[in-house]
């Protein structure tokens, strides 16, 4: 049985449905259905994808996903603790939603969530970022400290009921790729407190027409909240899919965070149209996820600060000179 493989590649924000896919062999394979063809199936088994040609198919079925090894075993009396509203992995320093919360007004949400986007400051540039969890760690673009090092955060803490200004100067790059525009930061400084954070949501579940909102810090106007709608999901530039959104996008606003009306992070701010109004862009959580989740890949070392990847130039086409007899 012959199928190719093909590498997992970065992709956010495509829908992909868990099936069984029965063979005439009577093997079967399991995994998402990433693409249906005449001919062949795409087929996500985790580590990587398989074509399957359609001649060898015999059955395809939904998996079924009741039957986990946890829900086989024999009930125990242990109580078990009820779920939290945001749940982690143990790789994970992110947090996601682990149950839909209730749409709000835009004006509650800012007042919940507005602690946790900051300003990031470079001595060549001025961006946005946003804290994912409460020790410090928080994500912005690559572009906004390409080439620099000395970073400065502006976190703006609440304290009875009044905005307070820290700028915290001990900032650590811990991961980035350039080519995905994201960059991982931690603060690191001693009198650091426990940080308000914003959980993810997912871009998948995004439908056009769907409100959303960004807070930022446009030409250094910190705190900054404009409001838009969803216009595609699916905008195609430079070979990257990218959030298209109705909502006012400046310089300043990138690496800030593009909000869902449950409170929930849906994009990372990067982008705009320069000759046109309301055509702003954000990268797609979903990329940020993956990027957050293989960070050990895209580790970033003072020591080396060419590490991990040493990028050469293709190998040129060996000239094949004839023969001498």
């Amino acid at each position: 049985m012959r199928f190719l493989c093909l590498a997992a590649l970065l992709c956010g924000g495509i829908a992909a449905s868990a099936a069984t896919i029965q063979l005439k062999d009577k093997s079967a394979v399991t995994g998402k259905i990433l693409s249906e063809k005449r001919d062949s199936i795409a087929v996500d088994i985790g580590y990587t994808v398989l074509v399957i040609p359609r001649s060898q198919v015999d059955k395809i079925s939904e998996a079924d996903e009741t039957a986990t090894p946890e829900k086989l075993k024999a009930p125990s009396n242990d109580t078990q603790p009820e779920l939290s509203p945001t749940a982690t992995t143990a790789t994970a320093i992110y947090s996601t939603t682990s149950r839909s919360a209730p749409e709000r007004s835009v004006r509650e949400l800012v007042n919940q969530l507005g602690e946790a986007v900051v300003q990031v400051r470079t001595p060549g540039s001025l961006g946005s970022g946003f804290i994912i969890n409460e020790e410090g760690f928080l994500m912005t673009n690559f572009h906004v400290i390409e080439g620099e090092t000395q970073i400065s955060i502006e976190v703006f803490h609440q304290k009875d009921g009044q905005l307070e200004r820290k700028s915290y100067r001990q900032v650590r790059i811990v991961a980035m790729n350039k080519f995905a525009d994201l960059a991982l930061l931690k603060i690191e400084d001693n009198d650091a407190p426990t940080f308000k954070h914003v959980p993810f949501g997912s871009s998948d579940a995004l439908s056009v027409g769907e409100k959303v909102f960004a807070i930022g810090s446009p030409l250094g106007l910190e705190r900054t909240v404009t409001e838009g709608i969803l216009s595609t999901k699916t905008r195609q530039m430079a070979g990257e899919l990218y959030l298209q959104t109705t909502t006012q996008i400046n310089p300043g606003n990138s690496g800030g965070p593009l909000f869902n009306l449950n409170g929930e992070v849906v994009g990372v701010t990067n982008m705009k149209i320069t000759f046109g109004e309301g055509l702003g862009f954000a990268i797609p959580v979903e990329s940020v996820k993956y990027f957050l989740d293989h960070r050990d890949a895209f580790a970033y070392s003072n020591d080396n600060p060419s590490n991990p990847y040493r990028y050469l130039e293709p190998p040129s086409r060996l000239k094949h000179t004839p023969a001498v007899e």
